[in-house]
């Protein structure tokens, strides 16, 4: 097959996946000169004519029902066709692997992370359900962790549209049984609160390395759904209170997807959240959620984003996702958050952490995990590095997925996002000890940056330890109207991982075409005299989308 045209279009190339229903080619769509992914029904080769109908119908139905959801964490599909009396999807190229593939490589997913995916995939499913489709077959194969940092969900086969009549059969039940929730097993209608159940299974599959219901069968894996508790999370540190609601029996008693994605990104920030406490009433809160190692620091959780009552500094507050937290100047409020946390605690992570170089050193996999050699270390695309062109020796030049192009002092500074929506990137070398901030904001609540950062400081000097305004001024940046704030405080060692003193500088302007950018970069103290001269040299090297 590898070399085929098919439909006279999508040139085939190596296979990058397969399964018991088919098999996933890379192609070359010769019309529109793109990289492609072909799934390939082959399941139709070895079965009757109505059978192959009723995969056909299936087929369709899958390219129906992904093709109405438009959210960037769904794998896009093209086009379906038919060729050898088959049915064909064409779909977006994600290079990347599996999370199952990822669990095969290091046995467990840490914790943050399993959140941070978990909230992606709880996203799509939530533009799934908005568009009246259930997934029915959300597992760790069916997550991509791409190598940019995205995380997708794949696989919309066996999905259920509003609307649409049955394709299976009366009785059939369908979907991985590990992953199926106890009302689909007794033959009820699925709803929303089904996907969620199985994304609560996928989540505890990522941390603990193993499915929370598997029996020796299928029909005993099915009866564990039912009649038995998963065991008890011993790796999910604060994604411990979010699995349990998730995988609670009856699906009335689940939190619904807003809740849930709260809880989440509360989850993805280190701390445990609260509000998943009355899901799991016999177990207490413990007050500090202490972090794995190398994640970077915490700040001291609290329920409502409250400055904590025995520091008298910022604490981590609710992310954007929150309800109340970011009323009623939203933008703004978020950016100022953030700040906070990543002031308070040095923050590395932040709601999400997307490492630029996940895997570093290793092959990575195709849309179904099958190994796809690892980007060239020159590269432009996807944060790749660029020629340096006159830096400082060292230093290197990162086009970021954001559009921008930033200049770093070295290949070790990784890429995290803080924050997807509101174009939060921090980068950093050592897990936030030092990192350097950027944010965009295409709809800022003030016209003018002296105001916001006039108003970020009263926001922050009333929080942070021993705060320190050391510099606020306006300035012209790249023929813009500008400011600069510049301050100290001191870290806590009991809200971080690297307490002492610290300083920190945030640049802001507006463009041309109305953006507000905020480059912000922060180090203990000590190392101010270096942190000042890079800061010098990123504003140097600095380049818009």
């Amino acid at each position: 097959m590898q070399g085929s045209l098919v439909a006279g279009r999508y040139r085939l190339g190596d296979s990058i996946g397969s399964g018991g229903m088919g098999r996933v080619w890379r192609a070359h769509d010769e019309v529109l000169h793109r990289s492609v992914a072909v799934k390939e029904l082959t399941a139709a080769l070895y079965v009757s004519d109505s059978e192959g109908a009723r995969l056909l119908a299936r087929t369709r139905a899958e390219a129906r029902a992904a093709a109405r959801i438009n959210h960037s964490a769904v794998v896009t599909v093209h086009d379906v066709l038919e060729h050898d009396g088959r049915p064909w999807i064409v779909m977006e190229l994600v290079e990347g692997h599996s999370l199952a593939d990822a669990m095969k490589e290091r046995e467990r997913v840490e914790p943050r992370e399993a959140a941070r995916i978990g909230l992606w995939v709880l996203r799509a499913l939530r533009a799934a359900h908005t568009a009246g489709v259930l997934h029915r077959d959300v597992k760790p194969g069916n997550v991509l962790l791409a190598r940019d940092g995205r995380v997708l969900l794949t696989d919309f086969g066996i999905a259920q549209i509003d609307g649409d009549s049955a394709i299976t059969r009366t009785g059939e039940v369908v979907g991985s049984v590990d992953y199926l929730a106890p009302e689909r097993v007794r033959g009820h209608d699925p709803g929303p609160s089904s996907d969620l159940w199985a994304l609560g299974a996928t989540l505890y599959t990522a941390v603990e390395g193993r499915s929370p219901f598997r029996r020796t069968s299928p029909l005993t894996t099915m009866q564990a759904v039912v009649e038995e508790e998963a065991d008890e999370l011993r790796h999910a540190g604060p994604l411990e209170p979010v699995i349990s609601a998730l995988l609670r029996k009856d699906p009335a008693d689940r939190p619904d997807a807003s809740r849930a994605e709260q809880m989440l990104a509360e989850a993805a920030e280190g701390r445990r959240p609260h509000a998943a406490q009355e899901y799991v009433p016999t177990r207490a809160v413990d007050a500090h959620v202490p972090l794995p190692p190398h994640t970077g620091p915490r700040a001291a959780p609290t329920a409502t984003g409250a400055p904590h009552p025995r520091s008298g500094g910022p604490t981590a507050v609710q992310p954007p996702y929150g309800p109340a937290a970011v009323a009623p100047r939203r933008k703004a409020r978020v950016r100022v958050i953030a700040l906070v946390v990543a002031l308070a605690a040095i923050v590395g992570g932040g709601t999400a952490v997307v490492l630029q170089q996940w895997d570093r050193g290793r092959t990575t996999a195709g849309p179904s995990g099958t190994s796809a050699p690892a980007p060239a270390p020159g590269a432009t695309k996807t944060g790749g590095t660029e020629p340096t062109g006159g830096l400082p020796e060292g230093w290197v030049r990162r086009t970021d997925p954001f559009g921008f192009t930033v200049v770093l002092p070295g290949e070790d500074w990784e890429r995290v996002v803080f924050d997807e929506e509101t174009r939060q990137v921090d980068y950093t070398p050592d897990g936030g000890k030092h990192f350097l901030r950027i944010a965009a904001d295409d709809s800022p609540d003030f016209d003018d940056p002296y105001e916001h950062l006039s108003d970020l400081d009263q926001q922050i000097g009333g929080r942070l330890v021993d705060y320190r305004r050391l510099g606020l001024q306006r300035l012209t940046y790249r023929d813009r109207d500008g400011a600069r704030l510049e301050y100290g405080w001191t870290a806590l060692a009991k809200d971080t991982e690297f307490p002492g003193p610290y300083r920190a500088v945030d640049q802001m302007y507006i463009s041309r075409d109305g953006v507000e950018y905020a480059l912000y970069m922060a180090s203990p103290a000590a190392d101010w005299d270096t942190t000042r001269e890079q800061f010098r040299t990123i504003l140097q090297g600095w380049r818009e989308p």
